[in-house]
């Protein structure tokens, strides 16, 4: 094959080195795995080709038939895979193979520990595609010529995997690409045939085009009555079966088969979670195959990062990340879609306000829930792994999805004043079947962390009277919560905002004693007002304090103090907080505040008590100097 002289030397980009470190040092406990991801990327060119070659037909280059090439060399101790898919160019190669085109590699690689058995699950997540070629490879070879190009376009990269490589101009005569691994002394037995024909089997049963190895010639043979059986020459042997697995009946695919699939289309290493195959027909026609992971990737939070569906029409490959058909709070699925009812021709841009589109997308999004839904209920334990993995992420769901609100709500799980731990195991279902009699809302508290939300004195007469409250600390609870107005018909209660009624929960006896204790300070809510003065919209008595002398209460309808935090990390403008000051009249501080006649240490105590309130509610102070300072010389007095 002749060779131009044009030739450079590149470094990998940092992330690559780490990661090739990685593989060089054989993390991963079942290394066949290389062949499943290299095999898989072929048959990735081949649907990008096939999808192209709709709008310009020369791309086959009079050669239509697509499959992927296996072949190995024992004495050379080689293994070659090769396609005739789409291919690619120099920039292609540089761009592709010398740097990870991926969001969330720093926080990967932050991740690592050092432990081989941890860091290996995490790659696993993290998806790495070619570069499983150097788990087993100490030299890995890729010739490429882009579909459509000259011959003399071609390109070959090379690299040892020890932080550079090099590209190079040669002349490729097919396009496609061909990947040659020189294996490490100690993985020569993937250079074994019958090898490599039992990983294809394992792994690639479920990919839609052949993979080919070649099968010797057999000689012309004579049997034992004289007759003679014809040679029969060399030949390229398909050795799977070759047909979309979402095309199978459900009945002849096995778990192992459907498990293998997610991992070809999403390129994780471990297993789903669950899946759901399903063909709907009617006034739309289409096959869904859909899967829950069970780990999160690390860009899930990037809500700008590309996710969505393969889309196939008429098992012709479309496009990757086809976003159109989930909505992005179930970001986190992966799958495909099979339409009988789209044009091949279909783009981005035609899906965004199609029918067909928006039919397809209610119908996978009421299966995902309902995957889900069947989960929480036949297997609670598996439903709190992928809560623990995405549950934040399915919180965005009743702000951005109002016609399955309530189906959503039902997904939910929250920590809880009925239990001793922060774990999120508490359905809104749980929480209703244990409402008091005469209890009409649901209450809910939600702070900074679990520690603040448990300790927060608005939950004080909640535990003397044995009502439950959910524990919210996630930073999108907030957000959550604003969008949530109810569940089951029962209304949803913050129990740091406005009036506290707690309607028949409220004994007659309760209510005489909270009255006999206000009218023993009275007049105090007017002093103590004149004393704060703009710090606060109101003072008036409470009785949802039951160990604490006061609290802060934001309006029923105002901002509150975690909403606030949020829009301020946003960088959001956000008026300044004003706040009801509540007060115990049963507490001893409070007693004594209503006897002081100085009014300058009145003044302080008042100040002492707010800002008290004001630490225990938003976990830190405007002034905390004066506090130290209005605290040292209260104590300074008493100690007098």
């Amino acid at each position: 094959m002749a060779e131009t002289a044009h030739q450079e030397t590149h470094g990998f980009q940092t992330e690559v080195k780490q990661l090739l470190q990685l593989m060089i040092h054989s993390l991963y406990s079942n290394k066949e795995i290389f062949l499943r991801e290299l095999v898989s990327n072929a048959a990735d060119a081949a649907d990008k080709l096939r999808f192209k070659a709709l709008s310009d037909p020369s791309l086959f280059e009079n050669d239509g038939d697509l499959a992927v090439k296996l072949s190995a060399d024992k004495d050379a101790g080689t293994v070659t895979i090769s396609d005739n898919g789409i291919g690619m160019n120099r920039n292609d190669v540089i761009e592709h193979l010398g740097t990870i085109a991926k969001s969330g590699t720093k926080e990967f690689f932050n991740h690592l520990s050092g432990d081989q058995a941890k860091d290996s699950q995490l790659i696993g997540q993290f998806g790495v595609g070619f570069y499983s070629a150097f788990i087993v490879a100490d030299n890995v070879i890729v010739r490429s010529r882009a579909a459509g190009d000259d011959p003399s376009k071609g390109v070959e990269w090379q690299s040892a995997g020890e932080g550079e490589f090099t590209v190079k101009d040669i002349e490729k005569a097919d396009r496609g690409t061909e990947i040659i691994l020189h294996l490490r002394e100690d993985e020569k037995e993937f250079a074994d045939e019958w090898r490599l024909r039992s990983i294809i089997t394992k792994y690639s049963e479920h990919i839609s085009i052949p993979v080919k190895m070649w099968k010797d010639e057999v000689p012309e043979s004579e049997g034992e009555d004289g007759e003679k059986t014809p040679a029969i020459p060399g030949q390229w042997e398909s050795v799977n079966k070759a047909t979309a697995l979402w095309t199978r009946d459900k009945s002849d695919i096995s778990e192992d088969e459907y498990n293998e699939f997610y991992k070809h289309i999403s390129h994780d290493f471990a297993d789903p979670l669950l899946h759901a195959h399903n063909k709907v027909e009617g006034k739309t026609e289409y096959t869904s195959l859909l899967y829950i992971p069970s780990k999160a990737p690390y860009d899930l939070w990037n809500r700008d990062q590309n996710h969505g569906l393969k889309l196939y029409v008429q098992r012709v490959f479309i496009m990757d990340d086809a976003e159109q058909f989930m909505p992005i709070y179930l970001r986190f699925v992966k799958g495909l879609l099979d339409s009988n009812d789209l044009p091949l021709n279909v783009s981005r841009e035609i899906l965004q306000d199609n029918k067909i589109t928006q039919a397809i997308r209610q119908g996978c999004t009421k299966r995902v829930l309902q995957m889900l839904e069947r989960l929480a209920k036949k297997d609670a334990e598996k439903y709190q792994v992928f809560w623990s993995e995405f549950g934040n992420v399915l919180k965005e769901g009743p702000a951005e999805d109002f016609a399955n609100k309530e189906k959503i709500a039902g997904l939910l799980r929250f920590a809880s004043t009925e239990n001793d731990s922060d774990a999120q195991t508490v359905s809104l279902d749980d929480y209703i079947s244990r409402m008091k009699e005469g209890q009409e809302k649901i209450y809910f508290i939600t702070a900074d962390s679990y520690t603040a939300a448990k300790s927060s004195p608005h939950l004080e007469i909640f535990r003397k009277k044995g009502i439950e409250v959910l524990l919210m600390s996630d930073r999108i609870d907030e957000w959550l919560m604003s969008h949530l107005s109810e569940y089951n018909e029962k209304s949803f209660q913050s129990v740091t905002r406005g009036a506290l009624d707690l309607g028949d929960l409220e004994d007659e006896e309760s209510k005489k004693e909270h009255e006999k204790a206000e009218k023993e300070v009275e007049g105090l809510t007017e002093r103590v007002k004149a004393a704060l003065g703009d710090k606060v919209v109101d003072v008036k008595f409470t009785h949802r304090l039951t160990n604490s002398p006061a609290c802060i209460v934001t309006d029923e309808q105002g901002m509150t103090t975690q909403m606030i935090k949020l829009m301020q990390a946003a960088g959001q403008p956000v008026p300044e907080a004003k706040y009801h000051f509540e007060m115990n009249p049963e507490h001893q501080l409070v007693k004594m505040l209503a006897n002081i006649q100085d009014e300058s240490q009145f003044k302080q105590w008042a100040d002492v008590l707010f800002d008290q309130a004001a630490l225990s509610e938003q976990g830190s102070l405007k002034d905390p100097a004066t506090f130290v300072q209005n605290l040292n010389s209260l104590l300074m007095t008493l100690a007098k």
